[in-house]
């Protein structure tokens, strides 16, 4: 039996016309997992395609597909499904948006794994072995992160990515943010892998610079501690995702710290207290946000912290005095989003009572495309306003001042700024999503909405 696994191909990361290529990507944790839990007695031969680096044969031979799949990347996902079931090669779905709404994407698949797939996966496949595979596979409603196969690294191409060392400890998050994936897709209750599993992975690639990609790594502090006392002697650096409630625990900041904690990405979403409020993160004091920042650097630790434009609160200032907060904060990687309603997401179902969802069309729901109407501004007024603030924060003058606040000054530093700084010089290139709608221009298309709205 063959399996081939398919990441598709979204605006950020694709072969030949992303944005960012191996400077600023690492390797994707979910297909090598998938790869490990794969039953040993099948005997299967497994391969890989990430559509971020590579291009997918559409004339492969192989006896089964399995996709797994963001919002973004989903309309790519049910063109290629399409395609392959079309030649008769049976295709699986699963991921994000398949757990999101699952009836979306049933039409296009012979089977849809919803949820976490540690026990799903491995069924379906001993069931496609003997002709018996089911059309729809749900999480296991006791899922456990323990005992699991280590994912299969070495079946990435590494020489395409900055790391192939991105390790996972948690899944899923304690709080209900409305514009989350998390709480609709997977709940409020993390799910931990043993510390000890945790550190043998870490350990078997003598790995010392790694990545973590838990969605909050203090999810639970208890946890937290422990992983961070077992990373102590290991004597890594590590990158990571974490609430700004961190910064409240001195601690256990110290902890991380002592653990080889050299960045993280925290999302501070807003300078507006009603827009935290109203989006369930009302633990956020953008009050604190300078004072944090301090901290963190103070400590030793860089910080990317996360804007999201388009909340309801939002006038056509909020672009610039966001931007500017962020250079006189600091902050070493200020990045924007355009708040997306995901499917099913509490934020989407508000915004679809009060019809101002503008598109279903999956494939612009990426964080950089305007998908709904805004209360306080017109949707272009939207885009134009959160493509500004990028090229603001990300011009050598504003960099030059960001660099001389920080208080960890290294090559990196300026190595991942000039990332961004090419990322947000060229949106209006890369978000076009060109593989299905043609050469978009996004200020026209945004104008046309503009005119639905106001007729």
């Amino acid at each position: 039996m063959k399996i081939t696994l398919i990441s598709p191909k979204g605006p950020l990361y694709r072969h030949r016309g992303g944005i960012f290529k191996k400077n600023l990507r690492y390797a994707p944790l979910t297909l090598t997992t998938l790869a490990a839990y794969v039953p040993p007695e099948l005997n299967a031969t497994i391969e890989i395609i990430d559509e971020g680096i590579e291009d997918v044969d559409l004339n492969i031979e192989t006896d089964l597909i399995g996709m797994t799949v963001i919002t973004g990347s989903s309309m790519r996902a049910y063109a290629l499904a399409d395609h392959f079931r079309g030649r008769g090669i049976p295709v699986v779905l699963g991921g994000p948006h398949i757990t999101l709404i699952p009836e979306d994407a049933q039409p296009h698949a012979d089977s849809v794994v919803v949820g976490y797939a540690e026990d799903t996966w491995p069924q379906l496949l001993r069931d496609f072995a003997t002709g018996q595979m089911k059309p729809r596979y749900d999480q296991a409603p006791n899922l456990s992160l323990a005992n699991r196969p280590f994912a299969k690294r070495e079946m990435m191409k590494k020489q395409h990515y900055l790391t192939t060392h991105v390790f996972e400890a948690t899944r899923a998050c304690v709080h209900s943010c409305d514009f989350c994936v998390v709480p609709t897709a997977w709940g409020l209750k993390p799910f931990l892998k043993p510390v000890e599993e945790v550190v043998a992975d870490i350990k078997q690639h003598w790995a010392r610079k790694i990545i973590f990609i838990d969605l909050n790594l203090i999810a639970d502090k208890d946890y937290a501690a422990r992983l961070f006392e077992a990373l102590i002697p290991l004597k890594v650096n590590w990158f990571g995702l974490s609430t700004t409630l961190l910064g409240k625990d001195i601690q256990l900041l110290e902890l991380a710290a002592r653990s080889g904690c050299t960045g993280l990405l925290m999302g501070f979403e807003s300078i507006t207290p009603e827009n935290l409020k109203r989006s369930l993160k009302g633990f956020n004091s953008p009050a604190q946000y300078k004072e944090l920042t301090t901290l963190l650097h103070k400590y030793g630790i860089t910080l990317m912290a996360c804007f999201t434009f388009g909340l309801d609160s939002d006038t056509p200032e909020i672009f610039m005095q966001t931007a500017k907060f962020a250079v006189d904060a600091g902050i070493d990687l200020p990045r924007y989003a355009i708040v997306t309603p995901f499917p099913n997401t509490g934020l989407y179902k508000r915004l679809e009572l009060e019809e101002r969802i503008l598109t279903k069309n999956w494939e612009l729901y990426d964080a950089q495309h305007v998908v709904f109407q805004p209360k306080l501004m017109t949707p272009a007024q939207l885009y134009e306003g959160h493509e500004k603030a990028w090229k603001y924060t990300y011009s050598y003058s504003a960099m030059a001042t960001r660099y001389l606040k920080s208080r960890i000054q290294t090559p990196v530093w300026w190595i991942a700024n000039m990332g961004y700084r090419f990322y947000s010089n060229h949106l209006h290139d890369f978000y076009n999503c060109d593989w299905i709608l043609g050469q978009l221009e996004p200020q026209k298309d945004l104008i046309k909405m503009d005119q639905a709205v106001a007729s």
